[in-house]
């Protein structure tokens, strides 16, 4: 909580049930019942509830007013208590037995010391393994496995994207506030190449997703590239992998040549180093250029139509090869996690083993950036706090 949303906390989403399970793709018809039991309405009414007020931005994620990731996690704390929770910290869950008609939990830790709790029910909610650091190690998933779950391969997701165009990675910090991106299985002939604008064979889409987009030293981040990384880290063959991207969705491809003919005609003695400066910042306007074969000192007035074609193919459909993702120590999600048809969806308990029950990122569960994956983890959490 206290590392979400860049400190901030994006609580959940402002959208309804169909929205948070449109978000989880083929997996969020499992939500159904969770998101019944407890939905954002209800999450955020709980959360100002407990004296946190929140907002609406306009991308639709929810944050503390605040803007500070502790206050939510204080009141979480807060409501725990009240209702007589026993909260460990420094107490780590050594194994997990079957005890007579229920379980058996050792521990070990320096703060609380060691021991072990009996217990009729068991709910796992370790989360997956992304961000080890902060103890997601992936525990759950041996525990779950002890008692014959099967567990769906877990790649990390909502993860930064690795490429080596030095173009690209030489406009670090800039951000577009809307691309489009397309994972695709189909690799340029060189690095950063933009597309000649000629027919070709269609790719195969793997992801494709719209949202804000983040230049890095390293390759892409911001949510449109996260929200498709899951794809490019469970791909086998990463080296067959492009990412197309659509610096302007907003514009078609045919209206943004008649624009871009249009100010070639109205300012013929302007430079080129102007044509995008309506769309772009300047260091990646000149990048675009650089890459259509255009040089920013061209008056507007000699580029010609098979030139202006080349441009608008930069800005439309540049692709990028891809060289993997920064893994889990970068990932704020796991995807893959416990088998979702081996849990009850409608009491988040196993259907191999009576007492025990999975809820929040250890099952295979992940959705879009923009608090959907909280607002997975407090809607099944609630409800298999009802029949535990």
């Amino acid at each position: 909580i206290l590392m979400s949303g860049g400190t901030r906390c994006n609580i959940t989403h402002h959208c309804d049930i169909a929205g948070i399970i449109r978000a989880f793709g083929r997996n969020g018809r499992f939500l159904h019942s969770a998101l019944a039991a407890l939905p954002p309405t209800d999450v955020i009414a709980m959360i100002e509830e407990a004296g946190v007020a929140t907002k609406v931005e306009d991308t639709g994620k929810i944050f503390p007013v605040s803007n500070r990731a502790i206050d939510v996690r204080d009141a979480l704390v807060r409501m725990a208590t009240n209702a007589n929770a026993t909260i460990q910290a420094d107490c780590a869950v050594v194994s997990v037995e079957r005890y007579h008609s229920g379980y058996q939990i050792l521990t070990a830790g320096a703060g609380q010391g060691g021991g072990s709790v009996s217990c009729q029910s068991l709910l796992i909610t370790t989360g997956g393994r992304s961000y080890p650091g902060c103890g997601t190690t992936g525990d759950g998933y041996a525990w779950a496995q002890q008692y014959g779950h099967s567990i769906v391969d877990t790649v990390p997701a909502l993860v930064p994207i690795l490429n080596n165009a030095t173009w690209a990675n030489e406009l670090k910090g800039i951000t577009i506030e809307r691309a489009a991106v397309n994972v695709i299985k189909s690799a340029p002939s060189k690095i950063g190449d933009s597309p000649k604008p000629k027919k070709k064979s269609k790719p195969q889409v793997l992801a494709s997703r719209e949202g804000s987009f983040l230049f890095t030293h390293f390759g892409f981040s911001g949510p449109a590239p996260l929200d498709v990384s899951r794809e490019i880290a469970r791909h086998p063959d990463r080296r067959r992998l492009a990412l197309a991207c659509d610096f302007l969705p907003s514009i078609k491809s045919d209206a943004l040549a008649l624009q871009l003919k249009e100010r070639r005609s109205a300012d013929g003695r302007q430079q080129t180093a102007g044509l995008l400066g309506d769309y772009f910042p300047r260091r990646l306007s000149d990048q675009l250029l650089a890459q259509a074969g255009i040089e920013p000192t061209t008056r507007n007035a000699e580029l010609s139509k098979a030139s202006l074609q080349r441009l608008v193919a930069s800005v439309k459909d540049t692709r990028f090869e891809i060289n993997g993702t920064l893994g889990f120590e970068k990932a704020e999600a796991t995807a893959g996690g416990v088998e979702l048809k081996e849990v009850d969806s409608k009491t988040m308990q196993s259907k191999l083993q009576p007492g025990l029950f999975f809820a929040g990122e250890v099952l295979d569960l992940d959705g879009y950036i923009g608090g959907f994956n909280f607002q997975s983890a407090f809607s099944t959490g609630w409800l298999a706090g009802q029949y535990v």
